[in-house]
């Protein structure tokens, strides 16, 4: 199996356009299997589209060395190419001083070569300074290679290209030219998900787009000449699927409703889960043990929400009845009684409320600050995740407002949570947060979790 890394000198590099096309040219050529560094749930939904495989996230601020080793094994079984795009630029992580939550951390615990995308547009010996740069500043990355973006023209590259190999000692496999249609589609978070866009036709015009200028202006050969070999991948016994399922637990999954890690739905195999995926904007709720409302863009769909009412009330009644749920983010919009969208608000005429299942008093507004970063925190035994130390990450533009006499299960030590700190909020066995916790980085919460719902029984 080969194996390497791509990544950027900062954000906007075009990192993830490039690693997406890559993905899907390579896929010509065998299984592909891809990784995202960091806590994100928009680029894997890319990567897994393109190669057709679960894109699984790696993040050495909320998992240990061994995990990520894990993970990496584990979704690797059966491939012949792993790729791993970065995140940010190379070296930014959560730290100043050091490398938690990196690219360069992921690419050190998995000793993998490294191609580095720079941002060229009106630089071309300037390049070279920068290649040197990041290839000085740890020696225990290997920077491989170097595709060159926003590229004028021929000139342009050729300068560009010498300066790199004769100053650096490493071949530029590529140089992409500065085009509009380079871009992805853009949100208030990021890039729109995958599931969101597919289907639509400019959406899938501007894949195929970017894919064929990749296709023309990176070397593959070259690329995968760069890589690492490595034997097959084995499987880990941290999945192994549990002798028995004996649990089912409803997850939220639709249009609304889609950040999950992938590595989630095999955690909850291996403790026994039975997955019953149910959309909240076109379903019934299912019966269940317990259920799962993980992130997404709610906001987006207020009037669709308001609309399924039998929805609405069905999980306002198992929640009072005391079965577990667990929701994060987008899913704790969800539980509060209205969301409110903002005039001006994406161009908003006028303000827009919508009701919502009313689990927590209080409502959600948007926009409000936004908010993108790691948590660190404890949770309170008794609460449906179990008494814990965590790691996570919160990804939100809403603001959420509850009754002040609500329970509060986490506290946190980095972050700032629905409110001063405090997150996680507790009515009955239902818990909501803005902390998006790890599967296994978080495997002892969970665990707490699927046992609470199994009680239930």
């Amino acid at each position: 199996m080969k194996s390497l890394l791509i990544t950027g000198d900062r954000s906007g590099s075009g990192k993830t356009s490039i690693t997406l096309a890559l993905a899907a040219l390579l896929k010509q050529r065998g299984t592909v299997q891809t990784f995202k560094v960091g806590m994100d749930y928009i680029d894997p939904s890319y990567l897994a589209a393109v190669s057709g495989r679960p894109c699984r996230n790696l993040d050495n601020f909320v998992l240990g060395d061994g995990q990520i080793r894990s993970i990496f094994s584990y979704g690797c079984q059966g491939a012949d190419i792993a790729l791993v795009e970065g995140v940010r630029g190379l070296y930014e992580g959560a730290e100043a001083l050091d490398d938690s939550g990196s690219t360069a951390a992921i690419a050190k615990v998995l000793d993998l070569p490294v191609v580095l995308v720079v941002s060229a547009q009106s630089i071309t010996r300037s390049a070279a300074a920068i290649v040197k740069g990041f290839q000085a500043f740890d020696a225990d990355i290997r920077i491989a290679g170097v595709i060159l973006n926003q590229v004028k023209g021929g000139t342009h590259r050729e300068k560009a290209t010498r300066a790199i190999e004769h100053y650096c000692g490493v071949p530029v496999i590529g140089a992409i030219p500065r085009m509009e249609e380079m871009m992805l589609a853009m949100r208030h978070l990021g890039l729109v998900p995958y599931r969101e866009g597919a289907g639509r036709g400019d959406f899938d015009d501007r894949i195929r787009t970017i894919t064929g200028i990749i296709g023309n202006h990176v070397d593959l050969d070259r690329l995968l000449a760069l890589a690492k070999e490595t034997p097959p991948a084995r499987g880990d016994t941290l999945f192994s699927p549990a002798p028995e399922q004996d649990v089912r637990i409803g997850v939220a999954y639709d249009e609304a409703f889609n950040f999950y890690y992938a590595d989630l739905f095999d955690v909850l195999s291996s403790l026994g889960v039975t997955v019953v995926q149910f959309s909240p904007i076109h379903d019934r709720l299912p019966d269940a043990d317990g259920y799962i409302m993980g992130g997404g863009y709610p906001e987006l769909f207020v009037p669709e929400l308001e609309a399924n009412d039998r929805m609405r009330e069905a999980i306002c009644e198992v929640s009072r009845n005391g079965t577990p749920i667990y929701a994060e983010c987008g899913g704790l919009m969800y539980l509060t009684d209205r969301m409110v969208l903002k005039e001006g608000w994406q161009g908003r005429k006028t303000e827009l409320s919508g009701a919502m299942c009313g689990v927590f008093a209080g409502e959600t507004t948007m926009p409000a600050r936004r908010v993108v970063s790691y948590v660190e925190g404890t949770s309170a035994k008794g609460c449906p995740m179990g008494a814990s130390r965590f790691r996570g990450h919160e990804f939100h533009y809403s603001g959420v407002v509850l009754d002040p006499s609500t329970t509060y299960a986490y506290r946190l030590s980095r972050g700032i949570g629905i409110q001063d700190t405090c997150d996680g909020a507790v009515r009955n066995n239902t818990l909501g947060s803005y902390t998006h916790l790890h599967p296994v980085g978080s495997l002892d919460m969970f665990r707490n979790f699927v046992d609470c719902c199994r009680g239930r029984r």
